[in-house]
């Protein structure tokens, strides 16, 4: 199975090993090309990094259909470009923030958001109220550390996450844990540990990443995309300035 893992983000001069971790979604087995921007933001962190990316981010996505993926995954939490993206291709595309808020709905009644800058609790929890889940969401934490600084040293955030995780269940209510940032991909077993440590067994901890590729997976195995009644195709019209649309 094909599936594209389009990061939302320019790489400026870092490699693609070092900015994105595909090992925590190495079980699913299927093959998985990473796909980055050739222009845009360094990083996702709110509404205004959104919008400069969402143009290429369909491009991609339109390439990535072209070139033989059957399905795409937008890493990123915000899903930013999710819904431009399902109206331009025929292939299932998921957003990690998506899939992993619907996951924890599945498996508790109420849930928390750990991520990485409390300036991104806004958007995200404007992302649960257009996924009809506004009511479901106990709290957005966050562990106060850009994009970039947790891509760099991901293990050093591993104790103030499970530190935030824990308030949010003893705090807030929360009986699931979503992490906030795709970035964070590793790092849910700690939190786990912890929770267990402090007497909180059985708590969910999802990865968004590995949420939107088991999602990805089975809408492909099931032969499922999008409603085109939702997501309907776009006019032809001329576009100026975007390349591949």
């Amino acid at each position: 199975m094909k599936i594209t893992i389009l990061a939302p983000v320019a790489l400026l001069g870092r490699s693609p090993s070092s900015a994105i971790d595909l090992t925590s979604s190495a079980f699913f087995g299927h093959d998985l090309r990473v796909q980055f921007l050739d222009q845009g933001p360094p990083s996702i962190e709110g509404a205004f990094d959104e919008a400069l990316a969402v143009a290429e981010i369909v491009a991609k996505a339109v390439q990535a259909e072209a070139e033989g993926a059957q399905a795409v995954v937008i890493d990123c939490v915000l899903d930013p470009g999710l819904e431009a993206a399902r109206e331009k291709v025929s292939i299932p595309v998921v957003g990690p923030g998506q899939a992993a808020m619907h996951l924890a709905c599945l498996l508790a009644d109420r849930f928390s958001i750990v991520t990485v800058l409390r300036a991104l609790a806004p958007s995200l929890r404007r992302r649960a109220e257009v996924y009809g889940l506004a009511s479901r969401l106990a709290s957005v934490r966050a562990i106060d550390v850009p994009v970039l600084a947790l891509l760099e040293g991901r293990e050093a955030c591993a104790a103030p996450l499970a530190r935030e995780a824990v308030l949010a269940v003893e705090n807030d209510g929360a009986e699931a844990i979503v992490l906030g940032c795709t970035g964070m991909a590793g790092l849910a077993a700690p939190v786990v540990d912890e929770l267990r440590r402090r007497g909180l067994p059985r708590i969910p901890v999802i990865d968004p990443r590995n949420a939107a590729l088991a999602v990805a997976a089975g809408l492909v195995g099931m032969e499922l995309t999008h409603s085109r009644l939702t997501y309907p195709v776009p006019g032809v019209k001329a576009v100026t300035g975007c390349a591949g649309l």
